[in-house]
């Protein structure tokens, strides 16, 4: 008989090859040992997640049909009812659900977003260092980066202000406003309202990824970019204040945005989880509830830093500086002296402590001696032993 043919090789399409893989999801891998103690992955405690209210919830929904039939493309309409209610009380404005687009979680959102907007060439700013996940979705729909640094203010406007000024024309600005994904520091409102007058002077559309507002420690979510203007997209997600598995995200936007989102998202999946979504819309609407929950993990999420932060300071003194987390997940670290955190990573692994290098977030010069390190995952004490396994590690 004849041999057959040799299979093709694979081509991946040059959409693939220029999307950089994630070291976050790569390190999720590598330290999903029980020895390791990982302060990589942006996950929400374990013992913090609902499960209990969560069960009842997933009781109630599995009771009506329609929870495990197919839905709307655009979400179920109870849930973009409550998303809608959520949204208009923190940007104290009206939002009506014909402005709300369920997704699976904000990452799809993102995703829609960059493949409805942008052609191939396109502009974008993203913040530098920048959200690993924002970075993916904008290489694959190829654009052309444009980084703007992040100080203890958030993104520096005055910086994107010169390129603007200078003639750079970008589709999207891209922000994590709020207790920002990798650096923890949150955009000044005075920078918010010159950020959306930008927007609406230049005709960019603002992505407000704003996952972790609802985590300030103090109870008082920063008010958001969209409430100074109305040339901002905003993405939201039940995974940090709920649970991740839920994979319900939102974006709220413009109506002509909502309809082409709606539109790919019908060549996506046709339609996401009514199930999870009636799960999502029963807790969000349980205003008692929810309140009270926030108000626990807010708590736990201050304690937490606050036994991070100072042993870091204790253990490590001037040898590193850090940010101090007012809310949200992250707390960035730097090396004065330029330890390179890329070779100090296996180090750590092998002492049992995992974080993510900071040159995993970078988009212009690389952050070869910064690190980024979750601090909500763990208790206290085991969060004090991880940070003496990195001590010993930099030693």
């Amino acid at each position: 008989m004849p041999a057959s043919p040799a299979a093709p090789p694979f081509l991946p399409s040059r959409r693939l090859r220029d999307v950089r893989g994630s070291a976050i999801r790569d390190l999720l891998t590598l330290t999903a040992r029980d020895d390791v103690l990982s302060l990589a992955g942006g996950l929400p405690a374990a013992d913090q997640l609902p499960r209990e209210r969560i069960a009842v919830a997933a009781e109630r929904a599995l009771r009506a049909a329609g929870s495990v039939q197919y839905g709307e493309t655009a979400g179920l309409a109870g849930l973009r009812e409550v998303v809608a209610a959520h949204e208009s009380g923190r940007l104290r404005r009206p939002v009506t659900p014909a402005e709300v687009v369920i997704t699976s979680g904000s990452q799809q959102a993102l995703d829609l977003l960059a493949r409805a907007v942008l052609d191939p060439g396109d502009a974008v700013v993203v913040e530098d260092p920048a959200y690993v996940g924002a970075l993916q979705v904008f290489q694959a729909a190829g654009a052309v980066l444009h980084p703007v640094p992040v100080d203890a203010g958030g993104m520096d406007v005055d910086a994107l202000a010169a390129l603007l000024a200078g003639g750079l024309r970008p589709k999207l600005v891209h922000t994590v406003s709020s207790f920002h994904n990798p650096r923890g520091v949150t955009l000044a409102q005075d920078r918010r309202r010159r950020l959306a007058a930008l927007a609406e002077t230049y005709g960019f559309l603002v992505v407000e990824d704003d996952p972790y507002g609802l985590l300030a420690f103090d109870g008082r979510p920063p008010l958001p970019v969209a409430a100074h203007g109305a040339q901002v997209v905003r993405l939201g997600s039940v995974s940090k204040i709920l649970a991740p598995a839920l994979r319900v995200g939102w974006l709220l936007g413009p109506g002509a945005v909502c309809a082409a989102v709606e539109r790919l998202k019908q060549c996506t999946d046709l339609c996401g989880s009514t199930l999870t979504q009636t799960i999502a819309a029963d807790l969000l609407a349980d205003h008692d509830w929810l309140a009270g929950h926030l108000d626990r993990l807010r708590a736990a999420n201050r304690s937490r830093a606050a036994a991070f932060t100072a042993a870091v300071d204790e253990v490590f003194g001037s040898a590193v500086t850090r940010s101090t987390p007012a809310g949200g997940m992250f707390c960035w670290l730097e090396f004065p002296d330029g330890t390179d955190t890329d070779a100090l990573l296996p180090r750590a692994v092998a002492h049992g402590v995992a974080f993510v290098p900071g040159s995993a977030f970078a988009v212009g010069p690389p952050r070869g001696s910064a690190l980024r390190c979750c601090f909500v995952s763990y208790p206290e004490e085991v969060l004090r032993d991880a940070v003496r396994r990195l001590a010993a590690a930099a030693s």
